[in-house]
């Protein structure tokens, strides 16, 4: 029997939750966002399938989202009904005969197996996770978990996909670099000034190339992306948070600076609370601000020493917006706070496979 990676996918997870309590939605497009009120500012968090037929995507504002679907029924996010769904779920795949669990979020996580036939241990999952939940999946299968990861696209909905060594570059490499896990617009825009335009090229491209551009640890990195090269661990370590963030998009525009203020300190208040549950400090603080109409910048600073005082977060985020010298209205405001590293310290990416960093469950990802 051989070692295998599964990634588990959770088709359309939200708008799949929020069918099941309401049955008379199925077939019909539903959109996910806010709450629920199209006339505010709020973005998409998913879409049913038949919403995304019209152009509907995650991240969307929702009054663009409707324009693009008028027919969509519109909900409010419900937060506690999806981790519940979402902890059924995972609780099915640790039931898995000889299963390894690694939670990646809400709607996904990769399963580590050994089996003779990884397609039919995939198709088990589906059974089980519908039979259990009466919610779809599809399920990547791989030899690393990039390429089970890739994989699971090639599945949706409710299917099963392999990658592996032997059919990548069949299957990948005439597709763009943003196919690839974790390569955005504008890395491949980088990526294509050096001439790497699809997987391919991006798997021939000569690693100085790659190192000068993106630096000594991300640029062999993208150059094993395009080979289909990670680790194939899945570790169930616990995924112990780094940092625990608030952010607030404000239906009206903050212009005065003591209405601004104000802002910072209500979310600065609000990540103390979060820090101090984990009983780990503050060490860095990073602010998040959205400028009219829709301009994005971040900042950080490093701490003088660990805190758990909210009145030093807010102080320290609202030197870093000062230091930006922008008086333009403000949108949406955010404060993050980076904890100081657990007893014993995090777990090495380059050993379990895991990159980024970890977050509190107010920054999760939606569902797909």
């Amino acid at each position: 029997m051989a070692p295998w990676v599964l990634h588990v996918d959770l088709d359309q997870f939200i708008a799949a939750v929020e069918i099941l309590r309401r049955p008379e939605l199925a077939g019909r497009p539903v959109i996910v966002g806010g709450r629920g009120d199209p006339t505010e500012r709020a973005v998409v968090s998913t879409a049913s399938y038949e919403a995304r037929e019209f152009g509907v995507r995650s991240g969307m504002p929702l009054k663009l989202a409707v324009r693009k679907c008028p027919e969509a029924v519109v909900l409010a996010v419900d937060a506690p009904a999806y981790e519940a769904a979402s902890a059924r779920v995972m609780e099915v795949l640790r039931g898995m005969p000889g299963a390894v669990v690694e939670v990646l979020g809400w709607d996904e996580a990769f399963v580590g197996v050994t089996t003779d036939d990884p397609v039919a241990y995939a198709q088990s999952i589906r059974a089980a996770v519908l039979d259990a939940t009466d919610l779809h999946c599809s399920v990547g299968v791989g030899d690393t978990k990039v390429r089970a990861k890739t994989a699971t696209d090639f599945g949706k909905p409710r299917g099963v996909f392999v990658l592996t060594r032997d059919n990548w570059f069949e299957v990948m490499g005439e597709r763009p670099t943003s196919a690839l896990w974790g390569v955005g617009s504008r890395i491949a825009a980088r990526l294509a000034a050096h001439g790497c335009a699809t997987v391919q090229d991006l798997a021939d491209a000569d690693e100085a190339t790659l190192v000068a551009e993106f630096g000594p640890n991300m640029g062999p990195h993208y150059g094993r992306l395009g080979r289909g090269v990670s680790s194939a661990r899945v570790d169930d370590t616990p995924w112990i948070a780094r940092a625990h963030g608030r952010e607030t998009t404000y239906q009206t525009n903050l212009a005065a600076a003591q209405e601004i203020a104000e802002a910072v300190r209500v979310l600065s208040h609000q990540v103390a609370e979060d820090i101090r549950r984990e009983g780990r400090a503050c060490q860095r603080v990073f602010l998040k601000v959205r400028f009219a109409p829709f301009f994005t910048t971040n900042r950080v600073r490093k701490l003088p020493e660990p805190t758990f005082d909210a009145r030093v977060i807010a102080d320290t985020a609202l030197d870093l917006l000062r230091g930006l010298g922008d008086e333009r209205p403000i949108r949406l405001l955010g404060v993050r706070a980076e904890m100081v590293p657990p007893e014993g310290g995090y777990a090495d990416p380059r050993t379990t496979g895991r990159g980024g960093p970890a977050v509190s469950a107010r920054e999760q990802r939606p569902g797909r």
